[in-house]
């Protein structure tokens, strides 16, 4: 039976974010195929207590607590010259816990989640597929464009030192794995080479069902709702915008609307937007009360890498979907969302679906079943049996 280093620079559980969601759907896949090692970083305490139905199916776990402040990862970053990236994710502890799983028994292949990580790929051994997901450094590149004149050098020193990286790592591994076509191309447009694919993500539509048994939310009036990890820059600054400058043009005609952001983590910028059309939740126990109870699921996003999970999640939930091109763009919807781009055309498309209930309707359905014909897990994943060399 194959064995699988599973290298991850968070704990792929629970699968309550878009990485993590990604990750822990290819770690199951993998451990009905073959024996899988799991290596990993805690961002919380809590992360070090692994489910009982990952525990009882991986061959063993080391999951190593990651304490560096942004701070100290910028300072080292700076005296070594090296990607803040790479310097918040550089812990010894880790190093000496990949080579001891290394030397203790053969691994026929590592499985590599995250650019951060390849930082700990030997020099030689076993093939190594490399999961970036999204290009990384080109984000940095985006959020050179804003902030002040230190905050840009910095994210221009990011992007470069960090693309760099990128390229250096795909020309040792058997394969570089991304999440749309659209960020494989962006990769080797950047100048990379080797074996570039893509592996998308999908969606559990058994879970993300109107028909599954979930707390339901009961919020009067129409209900706009964007989920999401709400100190993640780019959700940050997506709700910010609709928040300051289309929930007023919905208002203008629907008084009752309320902007719900959804999600754990809201940072204090995020918490300020809270008031009387707009709701701030924090940690919820189950997003799907929400999607479920949403008039519109919304992604106004400024700066998207790869599939976005929270629309993929809404449109599981049958909700229409108000999505920007950047937000869409990895998604194969076929229609079945609404793009909007300025804020001008959030609003119009937000009130016509507020104001059109059946068409609403409609939208959601059929987006539904784009996702179960499109986005099924085992299907997007099975490319991965043949890169791994696993047995069937």
């Amino acid at each position: 039976m194959t064995d699988i280093l599973f290298l991850a620079h968070r704990a792929p559980y629970p699968p309550d974010r878009g990485d993590k969601i990604r990750s822990y759907h290819i770690l199951r896949h993998m451990m009905a195929r073959a024996r899988v090692h799991l290596i990993a970083f805690a961002d919380h305490p809590g992360d070090r207590m692994v489910p009982a139905d990952l525990a009882s199916g991986l061959a063993s776990v080391t999951i190593v607590p990651r304490t560096k402040s942004k701070a100290v990862a910028a300072i080292q970053a700076l005296a070594s010259r090296r990607s803040v990236s790479l310097a918040a994710f550089a812990e010894p502890t880790m190093t000496e816990a990949v080579r001891k799983r290394l030397s203790l028994q053969p691994i026929d292949a590592i499985y590599v989640f995250s650019g951060q990580m390849a930082q700990y790929l030997p020099t030689s051994g076993p093939p190594v597929i490399m999961d970036f997901g999204d290009v990384d450094s080109a984000k940095f590149a985006g959020f050179a464009d804003r902030g002040t004149p230190v905050m840009r050098w910095l994210m221009r020193r990011e992007a470069r030192l960090l693309a760099a990286f990128e390229r250096a790592v795909a020309t040792r591994v058997r394969a570089s794995l991304f999440v749309s076509d659209a960020e494989a191309q962006l990769f080797r447009d950047g100048g990379a080479t080797g074996d570039i694919r893509t592996i998308e993500n999908g969606i559990d539509a058994t879970v993300f069902d109107p028909a599954a048994t979930f707390q339901p939310v009961d919020e009067p009036g129409p209900l706009i709702v964007f989920p999401g990890q709400m100190d993640y820059r780019p959700n940050v600054d997506a709700v910010t915008w609709f928040a300051r400058d289309v929930m007023p043009l919905i208002v203008a005609t629907h008084p009752a609307a309320r902007f719900a952001i959804v999600g754990r983590a809201p940072t204090a910028a995020v918490r300020a937007l809270a008031g009387p059309t707009c709701m701030v939740t924090g940690t919820v126990d189950d997003v799907r009360g929400w999607l479920a109870a949403a008039t519109v699921c919304v992604a106004p996003l400024h700066l998207a890498r790869g599939i976005q999970n929270k629309v993929l999640e809404a449109m599981a939930m049958a909700r229409p979907v108000v999505a920007s091109p950047d937000a869409a763009q990895g998604i194969d919807h076929r229609g079945t969302i609404r793009i909007a781009d300025t804020a001008t055309d959030h609003a119009a498309a937000v009130s016509a679906l507020i104001d059109d209930a059946a068409a609403a309707a409609t939208l959601g359905a059929a987006a539904r079943a784009q996702v179960l014909a499109r986005y099924d897990w085992a299907a997007r994943l099975a490319p991965l049996d043949a890169l791994l060399g696993i047995d069937r």
